[in-house]
Order: structure tokens, then C-alpha cells, then sequence
């Protein structure tokens, strides 16, 4: 089809819609390793992860076989109400790169929570309800993977207690608010509602919190209420799962108008989002069908792909929760304060960590001015003001552009927006009155995370 005939925006209609959300994990021929019981060291069972998770999720969890997995209806028609989202051509962030690069962004940020965590959160909040719990805990950070679940919650008439990273608690009130507004209680974390809050605490009493030590009290409040399960907004399988209707729709959209990416850039903090996006083309990569170029995009301050170690190691501050295998700095490392981002946990999606380790996509970490820049950037020519997360991503897609430019290569890159930006002004500030720093960890202040890591058998 011709260039021109292309669309600005690539909808497709809601009967195009995914009915069944793809499980990359069955084409891969090396299994991300299973999650381990931190006291035995042995796989964790399904029986033991059900006193965390919902029973629905504990089976999505460790289900690596089933290529694809039915989308309930009612979690289907909760998504009509933001889905499809769009695939756009970014063709005015091209005309002022002036690069024969042809750009695309699949746009996650149509909807309240301004992310697409909304994605994983209906889902989860829906096989609580359907187990008859009474509520769920978790932990954000930015606030997105908290504004989601508290909508999803309020929708499905489910209690719910967010543990929220301090600094970014105080830096972000009104994500706090929206939350609120939604019913959820939101809780500065590590705070001393919980044993392992007010241990962390004592330990690092100026401490500005991690997900890690969020997710520690979000899962000691629901174990030991009862009624209550846990649910967490990346890293884990099931969340990866539920997000590849991004990466479903971007293809779909693709193909409608017979375009093939060879460049795919997604963010990567935990890594829903990137994992969601790369699915589908990844399953072609590893069955063989096609080729592409895919690039993990993470912030230099917590830099857990190009700089971690590929070991097990506990998913939470607190030592209480099962042990992964994935690219790691140490589960007591926290970022620095000044870190803008929501991309601030310790540790990578087992899945993407198998992924990486095998060779099959690269990573790349990237300075926070660089971001902001990058982010501003978009902001004047595409009109829509990006997350600090989404922006990673960004910087990475321009450079690749330039890159074309430079070569004359007619590369096609899509790359992933997961929200916008509206409750980041905070660091926006900062950025304009340059105050903003680029803070990286030393190799020194690293190795000594690493040599925390559990010792295994």
C-alpha cells in the first residue's frame, strides 16, 4: 500500500479487538527459571503461591505451554472502554528529525490512568472478585500501576491498599489523589504499618523507599489479613501475559497496512510494558518466522539489564517473597531519590532476563537529561506531553532516527508510549530550571548490592 494512504492513526475496530492474550513463554525453547521458595531453594508450588495470589493468576503464573489463553468477556468488555488504543505514525517528530526513518509509537495513555497498566489491573482485580476476596494489596511507584488498580477495584467493587513509594509519594500528591478518589488507601512506604516497614525503617531512617521495600509490606498486609491477596503491576509472568494485547494490537495494526517494524523499542523498569509489546513479534522471532532488532531501554540510575547480574535473587527489600531468576542489582539497592521515573525496581521480568541472556534483544541505559530532552522533544512536534518512563523508550527511537539520517537507511521503529505525562510536572520543573541531575551508580556502590545476593546451593 502506498506511504501516503498510511493514516496518522491506526485504529483498529473493536471487533478486531484480541480475544485471547499470548503467552510468549511456550515458544521459548529456554523457560525463564521457576520462581524458588526462599527458606528450601526448591520451585514454589502452585499450592504455596496461592496464599499470595489469586489461584486463576498462580496458574497463569506457572503455565509455560499454553501459546494462548482465553480473555474472559467481562475483562474484554472492560477494555472497550479504552480499547483498541491507537498505533500512530509519528510523521511530524519525522519531518523535524528530517529522517527517511519511518517512526510509530503504539499509544497506551487513553484512559484515566494515563498508563497502560490498566491492561493487567482489570485482570487481576477480576480473578480476586471471582474468587470472592474481599480486597488486594500492592505497591507503585510512579502511581500508575496504583491508579490503575484502584479503578479496577472500584469497578468490581474490591477493596484496595496501595503501598506507594515515599519520594514519590510526596512528589506526586495528586496521583496519590486520584487514587483516592477511587476508594483506594494510599500508604507512604516503608512506613510503620507493617513489621517490615518499621524494620527497613529502622535500619535506613532517611531511606526514600524502592518498589522493593513496597512490595515487602504490600505482601505481609495480605498474607496476614484475611480475605486478601496480593497483585503486582510488572515483573511477574502473568503480568507480561496480560499485556501483550499492546503488542497483539500493534501488530494487527501493522499488518492491516502491511508494515513490519525492524527496529522495536520499548521502556524497561519491571518490564510490562516492553515484555506486552515485544510479544508477538518475539514469538515470530523465536519460531522463526521473522527478524527484528528489539531494544530495552532503562535508566542509567537503576541499570539492572546492562549492569546487574543474571542470578536468583528476592523480589522484595524484605527477604519475605519468592526468589527469581532474573538480571538483578541486589534486592537492597534503591535508587536515588532524584531518579524522575517510575522504573525503580531492582530486578528484571524473569521472562525478558531469559530473553536477553539468550541473545535474543539488547539493552541500553540511558541518562535522565538525555529523557527529559527527548521528551520535550516529542512534546512540540506530536502533542502529547510522554511519562518520564515512556520517554526512555523516546530518547532511544530519535537516536535510531538520526542514526537513519546519517546511513540513509529506510528503517521502519515502533516503539512503545506507555502514558503520559500530566502528573510528572514535578520533574519537568526540575528539568527546565536545570536542576536536574544525571546520577549513575558506581561500579563500587554496586558490588556491594551484588555480594548480598542469596547464596544458592
Amino acid at each position: 500500500m502506498a506511504e501516503q494512504k498510511i493514516p496518522y492513526k491506526i485504529y483498529l475496530n473493536e471487533s478486531e479487538m484480541p480475544t485471547k492474550w499470548y503467552n510468549v513463554r511456550a515458544d521459548m525453547k529456554n523457560k525463564p527459571a521457576p520462581l524458588l521458595n526462599p527458606g528450601t531453594h526448591e520451585p514454589m508450588t502452585a499450592e504455596e503461591l496461592s496464599a499470595v495470589f489469586c489461584s486463576d493468576l498462580v496458574a497463569q503464573e506457572l503455565d509455560n505451554d499454553t501459546a494462548y489463553i482465553e480473555i474472559p468477556e467481562e475483562i474484554r468488555n472492560f477494555y472497550k472502554m479504552y480499547r483498541p488504543s491507537p498505533l500512530v505514525r509519528a510523521y511530524c517528530l519525522e519531518e523535524k528529525l528530517q529522517t527517511p526513518a519511518k517512526i510509530y509509537y503504539k499509544f497506551e495513555g487513553n484512559n484515566t490512568s494515563g498508563s497502560h497498566k490498566l491492561n493487567s489491573s482489570i485482570a487481576q482485580a477480576y480473578y480476586a472478585k471471582k474468587q470472592g476476596l474481599k480486597g488486594v494489596t500492592t505497591e507503585t511507584g510512579a502511581g500508575q500501576w496504583g491508579t490503575a488498580l484502584s479503578m479496577a477495584c472500584s469497578y468490581l467493587g474490591l477493596d484496595c491498599k496501595v503501598y506507594m513509594v515515599k519520594c514519590s509519594y510526596e512528589q506526586k500528591p495528586f496521583r496519590r489523589e486520584v487514587m483516592r478518589t477511587y476508594g483506594a488507601s494510599v500508604i507512604p512506604s516503608p512506613s510503620m504499618t507493617t513489621q517490615v516497614g518499621q524494620k527497613i525503617l529502622a535500619e535506613h531512617p532517611d531511606t526514600t523507599g524502592s518498589l522493593g521495600c513496597a512490595i515487602s509490606e504490600a505482601v505481609e498486609v495480605a498474607v496476614t489479613t484475611p480475605g486478601y491477596r496480593y497483585v503486582l503491576g510488572s515483573v511477574l509472568n502473568q503480568v507480561l501475559l496480560h499485556q501483550s494485547v499492546i503488542g497483539l494490537e500493534a501488530k494487527a495494526a501493522m499488518d492491516k497496512y502491511g508494515i513490519k517494524p525492524d527496529i522495536i523499542i520499548g521502556c524497561a523498569g519491571g518490564g510490562s510494558n516492553l515484555g506486552g509489546l515485544i510479544s508477538p513479534f518475539m514469538g515470530e522471532k523465536l519460531r522463526g518466522e521473522a527478524d527484528y532488532r528489539i531494544i530495552a531501554v532503562e535508566p542509567a540510575s537503576c541499570p539492572s539489564f546492562t549492569r546487574g547480574t543474571y542470578a536468583y535473587d528476592f523480589c522484595d527489600t524484605g527477604m519475605i517473597c519468592p526468589l527469581a531468576k532474573m538480571y538483578t542489582l541486589g534486592c537492597d539497592f534503591i535508587p536515588s531519590a532524584n531518579h524522575a521515573g517510575g522504573l525503580r525496581y531492582h530486578g528484571m521480568s524473569p521472562v525478558l532476563s531469559q530473553l536477553y541472556d539468550d541473545g535474543l534483544m539488547e539493552a541500553t541505559s540511558v541518562v535522565q537529561t538525555d529523557v527529559f530532552e527527548a521528551a520535550e522533544y516529542f512534546a512540540r512536534c506530536e502533542g502529547i506531553l510522554p511519562a518520564p518512563e515512556s520517554s526512555h523508550a523516546i530518547r532511544v527511537a530519535i537516536d535510531e532516527a538520526i542514526k537513519c539520517k546519517e546511513t540513509g537507511e529506510e528503517k521502519t521503529i515502533l516503539f512503545g508510549l506507555t502514558g503520559t505525562g500530566y502528573f510528572d510536572m514535578y520533574a519537568y520543573e526540575k528539568f527546565h530550571d536545570g536542576v536536574m541531575d544525571d546520577y549513575i551508580p558506581s561500579d563500587e556502590e554496586l558490588a556491594k548490592y551484588r555480594a548480598s545476593l542469596p547464596k544458592m546451593d
